[in-house]
């Protein structure tokens, strides 16, 4: 199993410690920095940023949403990344949610899947220096009867398939990633739930296509906090409003994957609870009401032992790639976590 690490979100004047963080999980052997976007930073000009000033981590989108660029930009952007970093680049690709996709991009939020289909497709297509042209529901290139042709992408990748990741939550998006992308990005696993609430869904989209799982990347986020093992609630404290927004506040009532997946790992009455609050405003009370139980499955605390004890869970569950996501409030607790990754994994037995 090899690791990872997500800077999450820019912007937020922590810049100059997110751009150490890579370079030290580059020092470590770090396989992956994934960078994330919403409506703030956007993850194209991160990774460019991050690349230049790294030298052997691999750079990954997670996600570029898919309403917010044509697929033949994306696959532009995946072409010149790949080729300015050496051949380091993965292709995260996400729907995004109701709320963002409409009220920031102005794309309906509608037929998620056969839209991500279409959208790997061409990009697929565009990727390999095919003359574009496509006939689908959502996407015709050229457009009929103007004055458009068949063009092809005239960068050069530095490999002739970049990795493409798709952020995958409930079973028909898990199963159709499995059989369309080379590896799915995952929120809130739970290594007990994991092949119940994802790994099922992801085998038979593989089958679907005629493959197995081998080879295909696993690869889910999990924030990290370092401490005692006394403090584990403590700890798990500090990620209660992350939680708290997730399963209470993304998306709508109707809409809200992450509360739906809360769900499927038998957190029903709590999933209600912390909605319902949420969308009250009393966010207070949604992060009060997010069981400890939920967040401990769903990240690494306590100590480097605790944590190598997690890992092993996690690879026996099918994780390929395991991403980590920090948690300190200064640079120093920051660096020192993700150093604390590296030493549980090789306790682990897995590095």
């Amino acid at each position: 199993m090899q690791l990872g690490i997500n800077l999450g979100y820019w912007g937020a004047g922590m810049d100059a410690d997110n751009l150490a963080v890579a370079q030290e999980a580059d020092r470590l052997g770090y396989a992956v920095c994934w960078a994330a976007e919403a409506y703030g930073s956007d993850a194209a000009t991160v990774l460019t940023w991050v690349a230049a000033q790294t030298e052997r981590i691999d750079v990954g989108s997670a996600i570029f949403q898919i309403p917010a660029r044509q697929p033949a930009m994306t696959a532009m952007t995946a072409a010149t990344l790949d080729s300015l970093s050496g051949g380091r680049f993965r292709l995260g690709l996400g729907v995004s949610g109701p709320q963002v996709s409409e009220g920031w991009y102005g794309v309906k939020f509608d037929k998620p899947l056969a839209r991500t289909r279409e959208y790997v497709e061409i990009v697929r297509k565009a990727m390999s220096r095919e003359r574009l042209s496509y006939e689908g529901q959502h996407w015709t290139l050229p457009l009929p009867g103007g004055p458009g042709k068949p063009i092809k992408l005239t960068v050069h990748p530095e490999r002739e398939h970049i990795p493409l990741y798709i952020a995958a939550i409930g079973p028909k998006n898990l199963e159709q990633t499995g059989e369309i992308a080379d590896g799915a990005l995952l929120i809130f696993p739970s290594a007990e739930h994991l092949e119940e609430t994802a790994i099922q869904y992801l085998r038979a989209g593989r089958e679907k296509a005629g493959k197995t799982l081998d080879g295909f990347d696993i690869a889910p986020t999990l924030p990290l906090a370092l401490g005692e093992d006394k403090d584990v609630t403590t700890l798990a404290d500090t990620f209660r409003p992350y939680t708290a927004l997730y399963v209470g506040g993304m998306g709508s009532r109707k809409q809200n994957f992450y509360n739906q997946l809360a769900r499927r790992m038998g957190f029903e009455a709590a999933a209600e609870e912390i909605q319902d609050k949420y969308l009250a405003g009393d966010k207070d009370g949604a992060a009060a009401a997010v069981p400890h139980d939920l967040i401990d499955k769903t990240a690494l605390l306590g100590s480097v032992d605790r944590i190598a004890d997690r890992m092993k869970e996690y690879a026996a569950a099918g994780v390929t790639t395991l991403t980590l996501a920090p948690a300190g409030f200064t640079l120093d607790e920051r660096l020192a976590a993700l150093r604390a990754g590296t030493e549980a994994l090789e306790r682990a037995g897995l590095a």
